[in-house]
């Protein structure tokens, strides 16, 4: 008899589990995260520009530096701007993770990128790749204990091994 093994909840970006739901309607399956990672996590799809309503496919969206701040537009038509609809189905989701006890995000992204996402300036000239996804940054905002990480940064072993501890450590503090 074999005992039952329970998965850890974690959150994940949908394209990375292999569904096609990118702006060019397809999809960044890893195979290290559905082969590997798979075995100790019961991932948690989540694709916030399909959730607030942006087609498959779509027209390409990016980070702007505005006077007031980031702002996430389409990279085609400035006119859209859908930076608050990201960040609120961020904090949305965010109220919903009660069992969640990580977050692997789309590197890059600029509604899941955690870190160095390309920004672009008003005048549609490349900036600094200094950005953060608006919805990343909702749900770290949140939730600042979670372990997040970018699916890139797992390829490295001591990092990976770092965010696997971090989420087992996570877990074990919610089930005291």
């Amino acid at each position: 008899m074999t005992a039952s093994v329970t998965k850890i909840p974690v959150g994940i970006s949908s394209c990375l589990l292999g569904e096609r739901v990118r702006y060019d309607g397809g999809h960044r399956y890893d195979p290290f995260i559905n082969q590997r990672l798979a075995d100790y996590f019961e991932f948690r799809p989540f694709c916030p520009e399909v959730a607030i309503g942006l087609g498959i496919p779509r027209a390409p969206i990016q980070l702007v530096k505005t006077a007031s701040g980031l702002r996430v537009k389409g990279a085609d038509n400035p006119e859209l701007d859908v930076t608050e609809r990201l960040a609120d189905y961020g904090q949305q989701v965010a109220q919903n993770m009660d069992d969640i006890c990580g977050y692997i995000f789309k590197a890059r992204s600029p509604s899941c990128g955690t870190q160095r996402v390309k920004t672009w300036r008003k005048d549609g000239a490349p900036d600094e790749p200094d950005g953060i996804g608006v919805y990343a940054q909702a749900i770290m905002h949140a939730l600042p204990d979670l372990p997040v990480e970018e699916e890139g940064r797992l390829d490295d072993p001591a990092l990976c091994e770092h965010f696997i501890e971090r989420v087992f450590a996570f877990h074990r503090s919610l089930h005291r």
